[in-house]
């Protein structure tokens, strides 16, 4: 088991709390210690797309205690498809509102913080250090630099969720290795799902692999994807996992 965060002062459940997560505190790898871990949990997903939105539906409904939402866009009928977390009716209302919305309705006890901004270099830092863990679903190279950056200057593991077409993968980093040593740069024919498509269901996948790394992270529980990769073919319905090397010459966390 490996533990990501120094145990705190006991935080104290409902009996509505205790029916709500009943099936995870009888989890020996969860139990009390583990609940009262996500409830003092403070978590960052940037990004509420494809795999955000799955996995903030997901971390609410564990009991994560606060979780902040960032992104600047607004929801479109093209992304009904796979961001379940929205609904017909929100059309063109910020993502991070009607996220928060939704997500107050599974869980009261969760709070959440949007934050209708882009997360970018010079804000990334002050934004990810108010947070434990970070999770990043975004899609363009820029911001995840930017995210990968900010973490590892702030000490904080990041969870990395990334899709298109039938294919996805998940990655957590925590110092060395970092998200650069596996991506020292911007792809030339970097793929977006705008660009090549993606089918719905994937992005479940996904958003729900990448929430669960996040609730292995908190809790201590299992051997979380630290320096590994996890690549899953949803045609074939194969996965692998595939060790990063960390690199002595990354600008990020080299040297």
């Amino acid at each position: 088991m490996t533990q990501f965060f120094a145990p705190a002062a006991p935080v104290r459940f409902s009996d509505e709390e205790v029916d709500r997560y009943a099936r995870q505190l009888v989890l020996s790898e969860i139990g009390g210690p583990g609940q009262q871990a996500l409830k003092r949990a403070r978590v960052l997903i940037v990004g509420l797309g494809g795999v955000g939105a799955p996995a903030a539906l997901y971390l609410a409904a564990a009991g994560v205690g606060t979780l902040g939402l960032i992104d600047h866009d607004a929801v479109a009928l093209s992304n009904l498809q796979r961001q379940i977390i929205f609904t017909t009716n929100d059309a063109e209302r910020p993502k991070v509102a009607a996220g928060a919305a939704h997500l107050a309705a599974l869980n009261p006890h969760v709070a959440v913080e949007p934050l209708v901004e882009r997360l970018a270099p010079d804000n990334a830092r002050a934004l990810i250090e108010r947070f434990d863990l970070v999770l990043d679903g975004t899609d363009d190279f820029e911001t995840r630099f930017a995210v990968n950056a900010a973490c590892v200057a702030a000490g904080k593991p990041l969870v990395s969720g990334a899709l298109g077409r039938w294919n996805g993968q998940v990655g957590v980093f925590a110092g060395k290795p970092c998200y650069q040593c596996l991506v020292p740069e911007t792809p030339p024919e970097a793929e977006t799902c705008a660009r090549v498509g993606v089918v719905g269901a994937l992005a479940g996948v996904i958003g729900a692999m990448a929430a669960l790394e996040a609730i292995k992270l908190i809790t201590g529980a299992g051997r979380p994807l630290s320096g590994r990769l996890m690549l899953y073919d949803g045609l074939a319905g194969t996965s692998r996992t595939a060790r990063i090397t960390a690199d002595p010459d990354c600008p990020v966390c080299g040297g």
